[in-house]
């Protein structure tokens, strides 16, 4: 347990002194809680000694009421310095995790590791700021009484004192086999909630095709499965953990009976006085509610422990190198540098190879559309690019510069994207345009949306610019979306466009405008095109044949349309 509350501590980072602190006053107020207790004794000895008169009654009680009160002092203090402070380190290390998960290789999101991150971030965080931090402070609470009623003990008899530390040592036994227990049903418990969290992900995403194939039932019944399988880990975790609780219980009662027997037994010998004979009993039921309520927290903590565990794997998640000092030169001032070269690249997202030896090179302004089979390695070529991973083999050289030699900041400055799929925020229109250049004026924005063919739709809606649009844009139509998402990226004005053919899925009437829309992008741009409809990129300056990862022809569409081969194939089926 003091692993954990170690493990707690550190993670607060630069609020540790804050928590280090709530021990001081968590001290004060175990104090305060035994001083009722002691003066109670003493009170009762004087009054069967007769030796209690008014003035100290009257300074008793005023004794006693100042304990409670600055225990109650003590407690807020100890609250402030520990329960607030645990809100504000996890608004801190979500802000981080934002930060880490940033900087991470898009790799790591298509792994199966978006259920993991909600998870994390909706229910390991969630159950430590909400039940943990507020618990530190309690536990020295319980600590520093549990000492002093075994102090206590000593002090009345050192059969007593012996008799009372027998005990404790009991509790540790079995509260250390619970929290072993416990430690291993709360690791498979929260994976469980973690693969829930995945299935109602994936449930709540593809809701359209379920219901389009009818598969409500088959799809109803897998997500069913994961919530029977989350309540049944659940049970079994409270199964494994009641028997040690009432171990605890049974303890308890054991220890607080042989406390009462051995007092009772030292009185009748004449060992103990009837005064601490009449303390005993006052103390009696409160010799090892400190430990038990200790213990107590245990199955809290060992949930912490596996949410713990599981913050820190999205932590370790290895983030892309961005140590890039080196500056690019201006557009203006690279005359003669190639903008773009691919240098022998290879990669892999595993083991298995998916480009090897790709090498081209694109020159300022012009055009070089990438096309081939579908799985080929069009895409990974494109995101490369953008850094979306890192190359394995080779390297990838923009104005003359690797691009890992440069800052990931300064490299996104140099470029804007077009997806096939677009992904609009739940915010109004104009942020979501803006986010293209976030200092633009709104005339800026405004003009964007013009040359981006959405001006006249985005007027239509009811409150124009300001009209806020569903997650993911889904209270637009996609040829919509498209539009919007080009004008993010005509407001960036970045010099390399990299464009994922935006027309590929979208009617004639949205292909016509958005064809439009991309000329206004493209003007004086250098341009690295993935082409899904061959006509569109007749007029490239270079097409790349991309097959298994490899180059397999290169040249403009009237040089590989002579060459009879695997474009001019592609070309003649299109037109078919």
């Amino acid at each position: 347990m003091l692993k954990i509350l170690h493990r707690i501590i550190n993670m607060t980072g630069k609020y540790k002194t804050r928590i280090r602190a709530s021990y001081i006053t968590a001290f004060l107020k175990g104090l305060m809680m035994k001083v009722p207790l002691m003066l109670c004794f003493i009170c009762i000895s004087l009054f069967m000694r007769g030796e209690m008169d008014k003035t100290k009654c009257i300074y008793f009680g005023v004794a006693v009421l100042a304990s409670v009160i600055l225990e109650a002092v003590f407690e807020h203090i100890s609250n402030v310095l520990q329960s607030a402070t645990g809100y504000m380190v996890f608004a801190d290390m979500r802000l981080k995790l934002g930060d880490h998960l940033r900087k991470l290789p898009m790799g790591y999101f298509t792994e199966g590791n978006i259920g993991k991150i909600s998870s994390v971030l909706a229910t390991d965080m969630v159950f430590i700021e909400e039940n943990c931090m507020g618990v530190l402070s309690e536990l020295v609470t319980f600590l520093i009484s549990q000492i002093i009623m075994v102090v206590m003990m000593f002090v009345m008899d050192i059969r007593m004192g012996l008799l009372s530390l027998l005990v404790v040592g009991a509790f540790i036994i079995v509260g250390n086999l619970m929290l072993k227990t416990s430690m291993k049903h709360s690791v498979i418990k929260q994976e469980a909630s973690e693969s829930l969290t995945e299935e109602v992900l994936d449930f709540a995403e593809g809701i359209g095709i379920i219901k389009s194939y009818n598969m409500l039932g088959d799809k109803s019944r897998r997500l069913t499965d994961e919530f029977a399988k989350s309540c049944r880990e659940s049970i079994d975790f409270e199964k494994a953990y009641t028997p040690w609780s009432r171990a605890l219980y049974l303890t308890f009662g054991i220890g607080t009976a042989l406390v009462l027997a051995l007092s009772a037994y030292l009185y009748t010998s004449g060992s103990i006085s009837a005064e601490y004979m009449a303390g005993m009993a006052l103390f009696l039921f409160d010799v090892f509610v400190s430990i038990k309520s200790y213990y107590g927290q245990m199955a809290r903590l060992t949930v912490t422990s596996a949410s713990l565990d599981r913050i820190e794997e999205v932590f370790a998640a290895e983030e892309l190198a961005d140590n890039g000092k080196n500056t690019l030169v201006s557009v203006s001032d690279a005359s003669g540098i190639d903008e773009i070269e691919y240098e022998n690249v290879g990669f892999a997202y595993t083991e298995k190879d998916v480009l090897t030896n790709v090498s081209f090179k694109i020159k300022q302004g012009e055009m070089t559309a990438l096309v081939g089979p579908s799985g080929g390695g069009k895409s990974t070529i494109a995101s490369l690019l953008a850094r979306f991973w890192d190359v394995k083999n080779g390297k990838i050289l923009v104005r003359g510069e690797d691009i890992r030699d440069i800052s990931l900041g300064s490299l996104m400055d140099q470029i804007s994207m077009v997806f096939q799929r677009v992904y609009l925020f739940q915010d109004t229109v104009y942020n979501n345009i803006a986010i293209g250049r976030p200092d633009a004026t709104r005339e800026e924005v405004e003009e964007a949306a013009k040359k981006a063919r959405c001006y006249d739709f985005i007027m239509q809606l009811p409150n124009g610019f300001d009209t806020v649009i569903g997650e993911g844009g889904a209270s637009l139509s996609g040829g919509e979306q498209q539009r919007i998402s080009i004008a993010r990226c005509i407001l960036k004005d970045s010099p390399i466009v990299i464009l994922d053919e935006a027309t590929a899925s979208v009617d004639a009437d949205n292909e016509r405008a958005i064809q439009e829309a991309i000329s206004e992008l493209c003007k004086d741009k250098t341009l690295l095109v993935i082409a899904h409809r061959l006509r569109t990129i007749r007029n490239a300056d270079q097409i790349l044949v991309v097959t298994d990862g490899k180059i397999t022809e290169r040249g403009n569409h009237e040089t590989l349309m002579t060459q009879n081969g695997t474009y001019a194939h592609m070309v003649s089926l299109q037109e078919a």
